[in-house]
């Protein structure tokens, strides 16, 4: 009994440095990395998003454990229209940077543009609760709530005509 004040604060003092020492900082992009995504981005921008994904590609593979290659490969993803694939990729940035806030609205989005307006109401709340209702992801997110989904295009094959018998 006469130890029991001293191990209960030297646990105290063990799991808080412990907690401490587990902390993220968001550490800054290595210059390689840093490079390799605005080279993406420009690709991106002139519509070549072969050529981005690449790139972005090359950025994971030197540095696996940033969210910033994941979230440009996700971008690259929504700009082909492959919205499954961008959530799969702003989840995994989410996984290392839960509270991104770019990758936050970025999958809110790619929500939106699939039909879910439920789950990006969702991230809206979120985004409100970190940044707030001014900061630009949260206004962008909202205004892609508001506009909703794109209207779908609808094959010609998927349509067909029900044959019409006329005499004459």
């Amino acid at each position: 009994m006469r130890y029991a004040p001293v191990a209960l604060a030297l646990s105290l003092i063990v799991g808080v440095t412990g907690s401490m020492g587990s902390a993220k900082n968001a550490a800054p992009l290595e210059p390689r990395v840093e490079a390799l995504i605005k080279d993406g981005r420009a690709a991106l921008s002139r519509g070549d998003s072969g050529a981005a994904t690449d790139s972005f590609e090359a950025a994971l593979a030197i540095n696996p454990a940033s969210p910033a290659p994941l979230i440009a490969l996700a971008d690259a993803a929504r700009h082909e229209g492959l919205q499954g694939k961008a959530i799969h990729y702003y989840r995994e940035a989410l996984e290392r940077d839960p509270n991104n806030v770019v990758a936050i609205s970025g999958e809110g989005g790619a929500m939106v543009e699939k039909g879910a307006l439920e789950k990006a109401r969702r991230n809206l709340a979120r985004l409100e609760g970190l940044c707030g209702k001014g900061c630009a992801e949260t206004t962008d997110l909202a205004a892609a709530i508001a506009r909703g989904p794109a209207p779908r295009v609808v094959s010609a094959e998927a349509v067909k005509p029900e044959p019409k018998v006329e005499s004459n």
